[in-house]
């Protein structure tokens, strides 16, 4: 990415797209399982270890939105003061965020999510134990979706509730599903959208 020339952030989207979206499979297929794995030593109920999973991913996907919006600013800020062109200023700043996502203060972001889930009343976790466990997949999904929000359209993921009506569209059922039932019970993995198109499944278990 820092071999972008001024003005190719816009002409590299869909390369970058196509990387980005990639990427997302491969945390659902790697680091979710391996994060799964690791939270299944401390805790014996399924449910609760794919819950917490689930809101670690939207956790992240909101801190890191949160994170780059701050940047924007910052780097709009800075760079209009000697602007000309011939690019727009909003293109200047999004090729320079491009070139300098190493800049992005992750971490901050991991522990920002890890606050969230520590009071989010719908997970918990035995009290010797910390969510930093997970810090790895939080820390993964935190650098995909920062890097998604300097798409044109940027990508986000689906927000969903318990109990919702079940959407084909969205979501696959898990394998231990009630296929017969019409509603979400809880979510394993978020849906990817673009302007509010599905672009990848997420997963959801379905129960009556």
């Amino acid at each position: 990415l820092r071999s972008c020339s001024p003005g190719r952030a816009r002409r590299t989207n869909a390369s970058r797209r196509a990387c980005l979206v990639a990427r997302f499979g491969d945390i659902y297929a790697q680091e979710r399982l391996d994060a799964e794995t690791l939270l299944r030593t401390y805790i014996s109920d399924m449910e609760m270890v794919q819950r917490i999973i689930y809101i670690a991913a939207v956790e992240s996907f909101h801190a890191a939105k949160t994170a780059y919006r701050q940047f924007k600013i910052r780097v709009r800020d800075t760079l209009s003061l000697g602007h000309s062109g011939p690019e727009s200023l909003e293109d200047t700043v999004l090729d320079y965020i491009v070139r300098h996502e190493d800049l992005y203060d992750v971490q901050a972001s991991v522990n920002e999510v890890i606050h969230s889930m520590n009071i989010n009343p719908k997970i918990s976790f035995p009290p010797e134990i910390d969510f930093i466990v997970i810090s790895t997949l939080i820390r993964e999904l935190c650098r995909v979706a920062f890097s998604m929000q300097t798409l044109v359209p940027p990508l986000d993921v689906a927000f969903g509730t318990d109990g919702e009506l079940f959407s084909e569209t969205k979501y696959h059922r898990s394998f231990d599903s009630d296929f017969t039932a019409a509603l979400v019970a809880y979510h394993v993995w978020p849906a990817l959208m673009e302007n509010d198109v599905v672009i990848v499944k997420g997963e959801a278990v379905t129960k009556r």
